[in-house]
C-alpha cells in the first residue's frame, strides 16, 4: 500500500499517518524502493513477458517508481492468471517470492534467483 500511495504521489508523512507506521520506516521503505526502482522495472517487466507472453506494453507513469511498482503489479496479475490462483496471492508475496525478500533492500540485484518460485528464475 506505501509503494502504491507513493506511486499515486503521496508523500511519506502522510502514508505514514495512514498507514500507522513510523515516519522512518515509511521513508526507508521508499528511499530503498526508490533507489531499486529501475531494476524492479526490468526484473518484473522480463518477467511479466514470461508469464504472459502476449502482453502489451506497460503504460508509461509519471515517474520511474510509479513506473516500477505497475510492472510490479502487473507482473502480480499475470502470475495469478498464469499459476491459477486468482485472488490467492498479493502483489507483495509475488514480489517477495521474485526477489527472495529483498524488494526493498538498499542495493536489489538485477540478478535474483529464486528457486522456490514456481518458475525457477526470475531472470
Amino acid at each position: 500500500m506505501a509503494l502504491r500511495l507513493k506511486a499515486a504521489g503521496a508523500g511519506h508523512r502522510p502514508i505514514a499517518a495512514r498507514l500507522g507506521l513510523a515516519v522512518s520506516t515509511v521513508r526507508g521503505w521508499l528511499r530503498a524502493f526508490a533507489g531499486n526502482a529501475q531494476a524492479v522495472r526490468s526484473l518484473f517487466t522480463a518477467l511479466l513477458v514470461q508469464l504472459d507472453p502476449l502482453a502489451g506494453p506497460l503504460p508509461s507513469r509519471p515517474s520511474g517508481f510509479a513506473d516500477a511498482v505497475e510492472a510490479l503489479g502487473e507482473c502480480a496479475g499475470a502470475a495469478r492468471r498464469r499459476l491459477g490462483v486468482l485472488g490467492a496471492v498479493s502483489p507483495w508475496q509475488v514480489a517477495a517470492a521474485v526477489t527472495g525478500g529483498c524488494l526493498l533492500a538498499p542495493m536489489l540485484s538485477t540478478q535474483v534467483s529464486n528457486t522456490s518460485w514456481p518458475l525457477g528464475s526470475a531472470r
